[in-house]
């Protein structure tokens, strides 16, 4: 499994997500650490795959298959690097994220930007990336690809490590793991609404025998 262990003077982790240390980190430096993660998974061998009835992990970064079932393959630290670069672009963890549109957690976030052509919108608000926005969409495309539902779906770190640092087509992402979708609609109708509510009460009655 992915570490943020990485650079030398601390972790990864206490860079990205300290509002004033983040900005010390510009995007050529995250597409930087993005590939070297990138390249260093794809050294990997040909793991096939395992079940475990006991399943070790950091929260936020498990494939549905490990977290649910136990089931663990080189797809499922696909889907964990995944995790990585959209928080490396995003600037945010995947685990704790909230949104005051919607209830989704940040791959889900990344997924309806994506579907709805406003990735950009995804990227930390400390990077200037006019000049980079071809690698940063590819990056949150790749991304995407990584943490697709069925581990089928998912590239292997070869052709992960090939789409970034070529300009190809990607192919069209699905939707990602642990992605549920609600009414936007009726909850806003509900909490934008000015009438009075109402209580529904409901009397239960329980039958005794003499």
């Amino acid at each position: 499994m992915l570490v943020y262990e990485y650079l030398p003077n601390k972790s990864l982790d206490l860079f990205l997500f300290d509002p004033m240390q983040s900005a010390v980190l510009d995007w050529p430096k995250r597409f930087h650490i993005i590939n070297d993660f990138g390249m260093a998974r794809s050294f990997g061998g040909n793991e096939t795959g395992a079940n475990t009835s006991r399943v070790v992990g950091t929260y936020g970064y498990m494939s549905p298959e490990y977290a649910i079932d136990g089931m663990f393959s080189v797809k499922s630290d696909v889907f964990s690097y995944g995790v990585l670069v959209l928080e490396i672009v995003s600037g945010k963890k995947n685990r704790g994220f909230s949104h005051r549109d919607h209830h989704h957690n940040l791959l889900g976030h990344a997924w309806m930007l994506h579907k709805e052509g406003r990735s950009l919108e995804f990227v930390d608000d400390y990077l200037g990336i006019s000049q980079y926005l071809s690698e940063v969409q590819r990056s949150i495309h790749v991304g995407l690809l990584c943490v697709q539902q069925c581990p089928d779906d998912r590239p292997s770190m070869s052709s992960i490590v090939f789409m970034l640092g070529n300009e190809v087509e990607l192919p069209q992402a699905k939707q990602p793991g642990f992605f549920t979708e609600r009414d936007l609609f009726m909850a806003e109708s509900l909490s934008s609404t000015n009438a009075p509510s109402s209580i529904n009460q409901m009397t239960i009655t329980l039958m005794e025998a003499r």
